[in-house]
């Protein structure tokens, strides 16, 4: 768990690489939807783009129908749950092995976002500070152009940070003592505690 832009994606991608779990992202599925204009991305565009969150049924129809074909092996669930009601839901199907929350604080998000660029054919996500494309403003594998996302202004962040707060912290009490929290203000910090708690939980 993590607020938009805590890191909780770069670290998920790591642990795919580090342990080889499967990362599905919510994030990515609903961006997936509304670029191909599907039925569910036509619905939820709007509030993406400002700032809110996509309704409970929505996002919990698209991650089971996900898992379904997932029978096997380890996987790392990035952006869900959000909410009480998504957690409940996933309680039914499948009771996670460890709950990560990383802890940034706000502003360190806010500033570290104004500097992040995505190549929308992929989802490649780039950051001008800590992980720049090789050639300023072009993705490193097609050439093609980087965009901003219109939810990485900073009025909209400090909009999804306050619905954070209301809807989504409530979850690490609903968890409770199952949650393992990692705070700090740089990924490459965070990580290595990360890595070695999965270690003990997964016997790596």
């Amino acid at each position: 768990m993590s607020t938009q832009g805590g890191g909780k994606g770069t670290i998920a991608k790591r642990l795919e690489a580090d342990f080889g779990l499967r990362i599905l992202g919510t994030g990515d599925m609903i961006r997936q939807h509304i670029r191909e204009g599907t039925e569910l991305g036509k619905k939820v565009q709007s509030i993406v783009q400002a700032g809110g969150l996509v309704p409970d049924d929505d996002v919990v129809d698209l991650v089971l129908a996900t898992l379904n074909d997932q029978a096997d092996g380890n996987y790392v669930l990035d952006g869900f749950p959000r909410t009480v009601p998504q957690a409940e839901r996933l309680e039914e199907v499948v009771a996670p092995r460890a709950i990560l929350n990383i802890d940034v604080p706000s502003e360190t998000i806010v500033e570290r976002l104004k500097d992040r660029l995505f190549h929308p054919g992929s989802g490649r996500i780039y950051n001008l500070q800590f992980t720049p494309p090789k050639v300023e403003g072009k993705d490193d594998v097609t050439g093609e152009p980087l965009v901003r996302r219109a939810d990485d202004e900073p009025e909209t962040v400090r909009a999804r940070l306050a619905e954070y707060a209301r809807s989504t912290a409530p979850i690490i009490n609903y968890y409770g003592d199952r949650v393992v929290t990692f705070s700090g203000t740089e990924t490459n910090k965070i990580y290595p505690e990360v890595q070695a708690y999965l270690k003990e939980v997964l016997g790596a």
